[in-house]
């Protein structure tokens, strides 16, 4: 829970406190450990996290833009806006 929401001081406190009054939480000594832990190694557990649910391929680079139609057979088409997106994939870590 810790880790997924990326908790920040204040919020693991508070998330600790209540594990400790919980009926069959953690004891104030457990609690105690894992802040210490947490505020040790909370950027390398954050990236480890991020690095595990990437797929194999990353955006490497985006460009867009938005087209108004200004000439038309059709009178009702005209000013529709048509978005155009290109986006560039590469592999993960490359």
């Amino acid at each position: 829970s810790i880790a997924s929401a990326d908790m920040d001081l204040n919020q693991l406190e508070a998330f600790l406190t209540a594990q400790t009054k919980k009926q069959g939480g953690i004891t104030s000594d457990q609690a105690a450990v894992i802040a210490k832990f947490w505020k040790n190694h909370r950027t390398h557990i954050h990236e480890s996290l991020i690095n595990q649910s990437r797929w194999d391929n990353v955006l490497k680079n985006m460009n867009w833009r938005v087209d108004l139609k200004s000439q038309l057979r059709h009178i009702d088409q005209i000013n529709t806006p048509v978005a155009i997106v290109e986006m560039e994939l590469g592999k993960n870590g490359q």
